[in-house]
């Protein structure tokens, strides 16, 4: 473990129980497991082949978890090199490195690339740094690229205090759920294709 984070691992799937890397708490916020598991269940809690986009990846725990548990393949984002390197390091320990991309971009560069290689997710995580929470733009950048497909989820991880609305455009909020200082929200995407 690097020096000053905290112990996190992959709770369930073909990676379970791999210990994962992540920076100081003052560096990223990171999910933590009791929380990752409480948003896997409301989610999955298995996937069948699914393409996963995580926008401010951190130390890559919410793709990972995703990928072992059967989504196809995961888009990790995260423009602070030292974070991306954990990410990648993390990568490595799960021994499948085909199933990742990894682009040290902003999330708005990254959208837009993405967007111009005709990618399209079934599921999003959104979890930028509180004190610079984007996340309506984000949504609403996702849906004008045309990056979700048909019932494709977005996961939004908050500060409790934020209300995000119900609905926007196309996607409906299905749960919301506070876990202490942290608020998830899950929006489906409910667009015909």
């Amino acid at each position: 473990m690097m020096e000053g984070s905290m112990a996190l691992r992959v709770i369930s799937g073909n990676y379970r129980k791999m210990a994962l890397k992540s920076l100081s708490k003052d560096t990223t916020r990171p999910t933590t497991d009791k929380i990752k598991e409480a948003l896997f269940n409301m989610i999955g809690p298995y996937f069948n082949g699914e393409q996963v986009l995580d926008l401010y990846s951190g130390s890559g725990a919410l793709a990972i978890e995703a990928v072992s548990r059967g989504a196809r393949s995961a888009v990790c984002v995260e423009k602070y090199y030292p974070a991306l390197k954990v990410i990648q390091e993390n990568i490595d320990l799960a021994k499948e490195e085909h199933k990742f991309i990894t682009l040290k971009q902003s999330a708005q560069k990254a959208l837009f690339q993405l967007a111009n290689d005709n990618q399209t997710f079934d599921l999003v995580f959104l979890d930028p740094p509180y004190a610079k929470q984007t996340i309506l733009q984000d949504i609403q950048r996702l849906l004008s690229l045309d990056l979700l497909r048909n019932g494709s989820q977005i996961v939004c991880e908050t500060d409790k205090q934020v209300e995000l609305p119900e609905t926007i455009q196309t996607l409906q909020c299905v749960r919301k759920q506070n876990y202490g200082i942290t608020k998830i929200t899950i929006y489906r995407n409910e667009a015909e294709q």
